[in-house]
């Protein structure tokens, strides 16, 4: 693979992660509007809501026996655009089937996007010889950030769903489909495997062992519990809770988008610096000590201190918990990262209602100690993101492979 081959790669994954981002936004944030649109009841909306992440954790496992047969640039150049055309139905559909099917279909495509993407991303760090993984996932938060700035203005000029998701579906369908044709997978020269593999702790060829990768199973989870309790429950709890205003509970999940992008851009520059067992155990402390200074808040502003620091200690875990997957089982990474993304979907479908209904029966400041908690369990699974000697950049660096872009 050429210098220029990787940097492409890099560029043509990094599009593909913002695309996603978008278009996640998109859906989530017009929630409401959906429910409008199709009349959905507020007993069956939890149903379709439950429905995309466990339609989405069977795509990722579907994606797991595909790559063994076809390259995993050749799913995620499919199933992004199936993931935009899907987004589009949703805004265009009139019945309840209608959003029904769309959902389906979002949902399954959205698991193989994932996973696709995340195996791409950890065989290209390989490649490069050093941390990449959270540029991909700032290119996500950078997604994200636009997606929700789109919602919202179609929201605020009374926009249709098929008025908000036509215009941006025509741009990025587009643009993925130009991208895909640099997606590059970081192979060494004789096609078997990512450059520079060798034997791991995965055993000899990299076998999968779900009991090795229990820990990283648990660590995804963790971190998706406490994403998702901030993206629902945010809002309310600082305005129900810490007394602040309708227009002041919009911010902290602005807040924590934009943390987590910063702390994204920057955080490869520290794994190369400390590695990632350091960065993981420090995202750690900083997220439970988050959680911890929004349970105890006194208002409003402190609680967004809280929120803050969450963002910057949230966003290392994810990437990092990929990019140590595929260092574990160096000759098997992509089912390794497709059997780990479903944990991504289990943490996000515990998260909300966990904390929705420790709130309920006892208090939403305490409900906050329980992703807390969780969050401060990592620690206790950090060695996993080793082993010593996988370690990029700095001090720790391995030779590099390739030293490009």
């Amino acid at each position: 693979m050429t210098d220029a081959g990787l940097r492409h790669g890099r560029a043509s994954l990094g599009l593909s992660f913002g695309v996603q981002g978008v278009a996640f936004a998109l859906l989530v944030t017009r929630i409401p509007a959906i429910q409008d649109q199709y009349g959905i009841s507020d007993g069956l909306l939890p149903v379709f809501l439950a429905a995309v992440p466990i339609l989405a954790g069977a795509g990722s496992v579907a994606t797991e026996k595909v790559v063994a047969r076809v390259r995993p640039g050749v799913v995620l150049r499919w199933s992004q655009p199936l993931v935009l055309l899907a987004l589009l139905g949703v805004g265009a559909g009139r019945e309840v089937w209608h959003v029904a099917v769309a959902l389906g279909v979002f949902g399954l495509a959205v698991g193989a996007l994932d996973a696709s993407m995340n195996m791409l991303g950890v065989s290209l760090q390989r490649a490069y010889g050093r941390s990449i993984m959270l540029g991909f996932h700032a290119a996500y938060s950078l997604g994200g950030i636009a997606g929700a700035s789109l919602a919202w203005a179609g929201a605020r000029w009374d926009l249709s769903l098929l008025g908000s998701y036509l215009p941006v579906v025509v741009v990025l369908l587009p643009a993925a489909l130009a991208g895909s044709r640099w997606y590059t997978e970081g192979k060494g020269p004789d096609g078997k495997g990512p450059e520079g593999v060798g034997a791991g702790p995965g055993g000899a060829g990299g076998a999968l062992s779900f009991r090795l990768l229990l820990p990283l199973c648990l660590v995804m989870s963790f971190a998706y519990i406490g994403d998702s309790t901030v993206s629902n429950w945010s809002a309310k709890y600082l305005q129900d809770v810490l007394g602040g205003s309708e227009q002041l509970a919009t911010v902290p999940y602005n807040v924590y988008m934009v943390t987590t992008l910063l702390g994204r851009a920057l955080g490869d520059l520290g794994v190369r610096r400390f590695g990632a067992v350091a960065v993981v155990r420090g995202g750690s402390l900083l997220a439970a000590g988050g959680f911890a200074v929004v349970a105890v808040a006194p208002g409003a502003w402190v609680g967004m201190l809280g929120f803050t620091m969450l963002g910057f200690g949230l966003c290392v875990i994810v990437p990092q918990t990929f990019a140590a997957a595929g260092r574990m089982f160096p000759g098997n990474s992509d089912a390794a990262v497709a059997r780990l993304n479903i944990f991504n979907y289990v943490g996000f479908l515990v998260g909300s209602p966990l904390v929705g209904a420790l709130g309920d029966a006892w208090s939403y400041r305490g409900a906050m100690l329980v992703p807390m908690v969780l969050v401060l369990a990592t620690l206790v699974y950090a060695r996993a993101f080793g082993p010593e000697p996988a370690r990029y950049g700095g001090g720790h660096e391995r030779p590099h492979t390739a030293d490009v872009g």
